[in-house]
């Protein structure tokens, strides 16, 4: 098997890897997110100057913020297309990877990372892991059996509509959908409300977003019956917070499921990755795409 080239591509850096096969890295750097242009011109130019030392790549796996157009049928497939970053949109990783002339994968940062936990992390060794973020934005992948779920295009989990807490007046701050989870529940949002991030709440503070989280989860057990839930992002390392959503959710399922009525330490955790979790999800997803 070839060299895997593969990037995670977010809103403010591009981290660029080569990997074997067996998912070791050989090298890799970091690249500021500019504009598209600047950003895939020094993105190209680096996977090109690995080849002379370690080979030639013979496959890329891409997880990239979005929104992406992920399905291969689409004649935009590999298009960022609805994103809020100014100059991102139709920015096209087909176009820019293309001239390698290898075999390509496309995916979303988030799903990236769950598949990222999946093979090597938190979720491994299991069938069905969900995998959330929760920081500047709110993201889902769910990964059943190595794939990503999805369908027209990956999931937009963040946007669900949620019951809104007892008391809780605040519009939300999402553009589109005001008091969806993300406008509730994200980082931004949480610091236009307060004035504050996560970390510097009072327990009430805390215990709200909890609230909003545990919902969340809830319904992503319903929906999707995932082994594990992780997750990971800035808002989530709030002292007492994954706590909180543990005891919650068990609480809203209300024994309904039975695999969950327990004590949910082993099924809501944190990342086992921390910050690898994308780009080792975008070496499987090129190891994936090698493999046929």
């Amino acid at each position: 098997m070839g060299l895997i080239g593969a990037l995670e591509a977010g809103g403010t850096k591009f981290v660029l890897a080569v990997a074997r096969g067996d998912g070791t890295v050989v090298d890799r750097t970091r690249i500021d997110t500019r504009d598209p242009a600047t950003t895939f011109a020094e993105m190209t130019a680096w996977f090109d100057s690995v080849q002379e030392p370690h080979g030639p790549i013979a496959a890329f796996g891409v997880a990239s913020f979005g929104p992406i157009d992920i399905a291969r049928t689409s004649p935009t497939w590999g298009t960022i297309t609805t994103t809020p970053k100014p100059g991102w949109s139709g920015a096209s990783y087909v176009s820019a990877l293309g001239p390698f002339g290898v075999p390509l994968a496309i995916d979303s940062d988030v799903n990236g990372a769950a598949l990222g936990e999946w093979k090597s992390g938190a979720g491994q060794g299991l069938d069905c892991v969900a995998y959330t973020t929760i920081g500047t934005g709110i993201g889902t992948g769910v990964v059943s059996h190595g794939r990503s779920l999805g369908g027209l295009s990956h999931l937009e989990a963040g946007h669900i509509r949620l019951a809104r807490a007892p008391g809780d007046s605040w519009p939300g701050q999402c553009p589109w959908h005001g008091d969806c989870f993300e406008g509730l529940a994200c980082g931004p949002a949480i610091k236009a409300r307060w004035g504050h991030d996560l970390s510097h709440a009072s327990p009430a503070e805390v215990e709200l977003v909890a609230d909003y989280v545990a919902q969340f989860a809830a319904t992503l057990a319903l929906l999707h019956m995932p082994e594990r839930m992780i997750f990971g992002g800035g808002v989530m390392k709030a002292p007492g917070l994954i706590g909180m959503v543990r005891e919650k959710t068990r609480a809203l399922l209300a024994g309904y499921v039975a695999a969950y009525d327990r004590d949910l330490a082993e099924v809501i955790v944190l990342p086992g990755l921390g910050d690898d979790a994308g780009i080792t999800g975008a070496i499987e997803l090129g190891r994936q795409v090698l493999e046929g």
